[in-house]
């Protein structure tokens, strides 16, 4: 009879913390948090801030015009007339001879494009979209530069999805290293949570880029007998030469000593010998998407150069 008694009491103390526990889970629930917990200096967005992102809304605009008119045949003037702000539409954008499997896929990178204009916006806000060069034939000055020659016939990346797909290789690169090179400048919570998201994304971008050429490495590209490996090394390297600061950018397939731990000729993401993404000023990547290797000379992508105090500010010493 004790034994049973004693069974019991503990079956009714166990039920009872059992019991307790449970009411303190749901105490403790009613008072979570989701807010971060947010630096010392509570600033949203600073004046630098501004000026930082701002700066990153010309490539922004550049990589979501690309992406739509190559999958869609039209861009940001009828997805979203208003983010544009009143900029000149592009010169020579088209839709691209693309895959279904290639088209999905730019598709979703340029409706992210039109997603981050939409963030930027609500956080620091949009200039007038700058007037771009989207043409055939300022691609095609761009991988003969790389190349050292005249491509004949010239590069068009509108012609199949392979090209245009090293045609993409040369775009979303430069948002990503510059996001990288802005991170440590900017001061306010907002602002490093929304580029922090900006990058998450724009490397996801840069990530399928390289893997699709990487699968194809070997494959040579019609009608010029280089194989896709050695067209990314010949932009990768132009990049190099126009910013003029070492190395950080590499194409597909490296040496092994420009490899992961010095081990790898896989180079599927561009990093550098710790394998950490590399950084771009704004200078470095106004002299790369000129194309004129100077941040006071607009061309290339910006025939008229960007847009924001920063760009805007580089346009105002110019020399030419």
């Amino acid at each position: 009879m004790m034994a049973i008694l004693a069974t019991s009491s503990s079956f009714l103390i166990a039920f009872m913390i059992l019991m307790s526990s449970e009411l303190i889970l749901q105490i403790s629930a009613t008072n979570l948090t989701c807010d971060p917990i947010y630096p010392p200096i509570k600033v949203p967005v600073s004046a630098t801030d501004v000026e930082l992102l701002q700066f990153a809304v010309n490539l922004e605009f550049l990589e979501a015009e690309f992406f739509l008119w190559g999958a869609l045949g039209y861009g940001l003037d009828k997805v979203a007339p208003e983010l544009p702000n009143g900029g000149p539409s592009p010169i020579g954008a088209q839709k691209a001879n693309l895959d279904n499997l290639t088209r999905n896929i730019v598709t979703m990178f340029a409706y992210e494009e039109v997603g981050h204009l939409r963030a930027l916006n609500l956080t620091v806000g949009l200039f007038p979209r700058p007037l771009l060069n989207l043409s055939s034939a300022n691609f095609a000055k761009i991988f003969d530069e790389a190349s050292g020659y005249s491509l004949v016939p010239p590069f068009d990346p509108y012609d199949d999805s392979l090209k245009y797909l090293l045609a993409s290789y040369v775009i979303p690169y430069m948002g990503l290293v510059g996001y990288v090179g802005a991170n440590p400048l900017l001061i306010g919570y907002d602002s490093k949570a929304l580029l922090a998201g900006l990058l998450g994304v724009e490397s996801g971008q840069d990530a399928v880029i390289r893997t699709y050429l990487f699968e194809r490495a070997e494959e040579e590209v019609a009608p010029y007998n280089i194989t896709v490996a050695e067209f990314t090394t010949r932009i990768s390297e132009l990049r190099n030469r126009l910013a003029g600061c070492g190395i950080k950018d590499k194409g597909i397939i490296v040496p092994p000593q420009l490899g992961a731990e010095n081990r790898t000729e896989t180079n599927v993401l561009s990093a550098n010998s710790y394998s950490v993404s590399y950084s771009r000023t704004p200078a470095e990547i106004l002299r790369v998407v000129y194309g004129t290797g100077n941040e006071h000379t607009p061309g290339g992508f910006y025939p008229q150069g960007g847009n924001g105090k920063i760009a805007k500010g580089y346009l105002n010493k110019s020399h030419y």
